[in-house]
């Protein structure tokens, strides 16, 4: 493995028309290498004292960890939800050519 950092962040969107739209903002602003999207998640969590159901798109963005603050303003900026969920989790290993494709095309 390679000595930068890389991260998998997690978020979720409403529909996948928002999502593609956040998913185009952060590779074409260089800040993501790739995100993935998976529709018609189910989610179920606590929001103001009820409990919710809701079907979700989520979103996994690869990434260099120097670019986890710009993609945090974009979804912050692009996402519909007060609060969106933002996790990122470093990726400890990878096939050295994929991690080099990922700094590679994320360059902000």
């Amino acid at each position: 493995m390679q000595a930068t950092t890389y991260l998998l962040v997690i978020t979720t969107g409403p529909d996948i028309a928002s999502a593609k739209k956040l998913a185009t903002a952060l590779v074409e602003a260089k800040v993501a290498a790739c995100v993935q999207l998976y529709p018609q998640m189910e989610s179920v969590y606590i929001w103001e004292s009820e409990v919710c159901h809701s079907s979700e798109v989520a979103m996994h963005i690869k990434c260099m960890a120097d670019n986890y603050d710009a993609i945090e303003k974009i979804v912050i900026d692009l996402h519909p939800y007060e609060v969106p969920e933002l996790i990122a989790t470093p990726i400890t290993q990878g096939l050295p050519n994929y991690l080099q494709w990922i700094k590679e095309t994320s360059q902000s």
